[in-house]
């Protein structure tokens, strides 16, 4: 059986919620570094695993997955153990709604081609105001919307899905945009509780193979 290949950049946070995925199923995997700063995901022989440019990518013998939620989704129905969905099905929409807003309401608005794009455009500090916007807008709606049903974990006391998601933006926000996360208590609990936990530890930006010496 063919190992499974993970191309990520160490600071994706789309790649982050994946290499957490595949290290709480207990998955062997291949890391094979994509540097976006050097443009290699413009690099013909990575284009053809995955045409947008963008990582991750899973390629599962002959399987090509090159979406995050598409491959936890396929992670979770290959290798059902630990589940990554409540079977409450209240808890599991909540899973679904936090995961979109991560997915369609923040990352976007911090990835690596907006910034190059916004620095042609206006200047640092407006830059910086921009995206601080765009996150403190998706984390007021993430505490609202898991304040009542949070555990240890935002459904729980048990990780799901949500958890992958908002593991990587809430570790960026403490360690690379500087968010005031005193005005989101559940959101600060839930990263004390990733960072106690070895799959979230392992999966972070400074621990990736591809992780500058000096960051």
């Amino acid at each position: 059986m063919a190992k499974l290949k993970l191309y990520s950049y160490w600071r994706s946070s789309c790649a982050h919620r994946v290499r957490i995925a595949l290290t709480l199923k207990g998955l062997d995997y291949e890391y094979i570094p994509v540097n976006l700063l050097k443009g290699d995901q413009s690099d013909p022989d990575f284009t053809k695993i995955n045409p947008m440019g963008t990582v991750p990518a899973l390629v599962d013998g002959d399987v090509v997955i090159n979406d995050s939620f598409a491959i936890i989704m396929y992670l979770d129905d290959k290798y059902p153990e630990p589940p990554l969905l409540p079977s409450d099905l209240h808890k599991r929409a909540i899973n679904y709604q936090a995961t979109s807003i991560v997915m369609s309401g923040i990352q976007p608005h911090q990835n690596m081609a907006l910034f190059r794009y916004l620095e042609e455009k206006i200047n640092a500090k407006e830059k910086t105001a921009w995206i601080t916007n765009a996150i403190t807008k998706g984390f007021t709606a993430l505490e609202n919307l898991l304040v009542s049903c949070a555990g240890k974990y935002a459904t729980g006391d048990e990780v799901y899905m949500a958890d992958l998601f908002l593991a990587p933006q809430i570790h960026a926000a403490f360690n690379r945009f500087q968010i005031n996360m005193e005005l989101y208590p559940t959101l600060a609990k839930f990263h004390e509780s990733y960072n106690k936990l070895p799959a979230f530890q392992n999966a972070v930006p400074e621990n990736q193979p591809d992780t500058p010496s000096t960051i």
